[in-house]
């Protein structure tokens, strides 16, 4: 008689060896990543139009990008693990229902105060979609190819991000700021539909785990994985020197000899769309074993990006190249730094993406608080200093975290 063998056990083989992804739905996990994560950022070119209507002063306007990070970091801690929980399926569908409500109070919003509940609440949902779909990503691919589905992915996340921006500000030259969250909110209607039909569903391995349980055992996985820990610290320098960019940028390029419209400033973000094309292949790379190799060559392009973008005022040229540079290695380490998480626990690939963004979060705003204060005193070069400062400090941890094993048994 053949011993029994428990259904949790073999979960975790389960979900590993799972055929290949087809190029379709691979398609309709890059585009809805996309979709959801541009909700977060659509406010950013609309913040004058906002606080007019409201009549919210300009030094308290920013409260309407606060209320949807605040609700980003809730999502990345209370409803992004919940994947390993329930069906991921399931929850995405609910994720996007409840987006589809945010964002139509914040169409019919009549008040500052339902204004910032439906901000919350974008950023909350509009997260918990995004992330949810990269975690969903990883376990719905096999294990040789879970660095090159995680990196398309991730791809449709910041074409996502970097065309909210443009959109945002053509919907609102012809609908007003409440068209493009009126038109986003009926775009996730049809991309709610579009998911809960093709999705195949995928067994979870901790469903007999509670969700207080769950919860705390986020801080076991930062404990236990070391993996998790190096990485998380390179996205959160890695972020911090995206924030003290684009979060700086805008001064400059609206000032004398330029007087660029926000319009325009929002459309230097188009050309880091290459750094699409670096996320791509930088999930192949870590598919092949070259992460560790991939993110050194990275760190040391953050580094050297800012000697053009420091040469901004003497042709906007080298802001370009500078942008290309900067987006390409930012999306090179962030891919690799997911797809290298993600092969730690296969259970707990919502949890894992939940620590690391939460990294990311706070990098990113511990950059945009600092390029204001240093930009008040010393300018764009004190901007482009700190800027270097970061990504070197990045390279040099880099250098004393790497796994050296790795980097010797690479496949070339």
């Amino acid at each position: 008689m053949k011993p029994r063998t428990s259904t949790a056990a073999l979960l975790p083989l389960e979900i590993s060896s799972t055929p290949r992804m087809s190029a379709s739905l691979l398609a309709l996990l890059a585009c809805a990543s996309g979709l959801s994560v541009a909700n977060v950022y659509y406010a950013q070119p609309l913040l004058d139009a906002i606080a007019a209507d409201f009549s919210i002063t300009r030094a308290a306007i920013g409260g309407v990008v606060t209320a949807t990070q605040v609700g980003c970091a809730l999502a990345l801690i209370f409803l992004v693990p919940l994947g390993d929980l329930v069906s991921r399926r399931r929850l995405m569908l609910m994720q996007a229902l409840a987006l589809v409500a945010a964002l139509a109070l914040v169409t019919l919003s009549n008040s500052a105060v339902v204004l910032l509940i439906g901000m919350l609440a974008t950023g909350l949902f509009g997260t918990a979609m995004t992330q949810g779909l990269i975690a969903y990503a990883a376990s719905a691919a096999g294990d040789t190819e879970r660095g090159h589905v995680v990196g398309t992915t991730q791809a449709g996340v910041f074409i996502g991000l970097l065309l909210a921006r443009v959109v945002s500000g053509g919907v609102s030259d012809v609908a007003g700021w409440r068209g493009i969250y009126g038109v986003a909110s009926v775009a996730m209607l049809i991309l709610a539909t579009m998911l809960y039909r093709a999705l195949p569903d995928i067994p979870t391995s901790s469903s007999r785990m509670s969700y207080p349980r769950l919860l705390s055992s986020l801080l076991g996985l930062l404990r236990d994985e070391r993996v998790l820990r190096i990485r998380g610290t390179l996205a959160f320098l890695m972020f911090a020197v995206f924030n003290v960019f684009w979060s700086a940028l805008v001064l400059p390029l609206s000032e004398a000899p330029y007087r660029f419209s926000h319009t325009i400033i929002g459309a230097f973000g188009l050309v880091g769309a290459l750094g699409a094309l670096a996320a791509g292949r930088a999930g192949r790379w870590a598919d092949r074993g070259l992460g560790e190799r991939a993110t050194g060559w990275a760190m040391g392009l953050l580094v050297v990006a800012w000697l053009p973008l420091a040469s901004m005022h003497a042709s906007l040229w080298w802001l370009a190249l500078g942008i290309v540079l900067l987006d390409a290695s930012g999306q090179i380490i962030h891919v690799t730094n997911q797809s290298l998480i993600l092969r730690r626990r296969p259970d707990a690939h919502g949890r894992l993406i939940g620590v690391y963004m939460l990294f990311y979060a706070t990098g990113s705003g511990a950059g945009a608080m600092a390029t204001t204060a240093v930009y008040a005193r010393f300018e764009w070069v004190g901007v482009c200093a700190l800027g270097a400062a970061v990504g070197l400090a990045a390279l040099l941890f880099w250098v004393a975290t790497v796994d050296r094993a790795e980097l010797t048994r690479a496949k070339v």
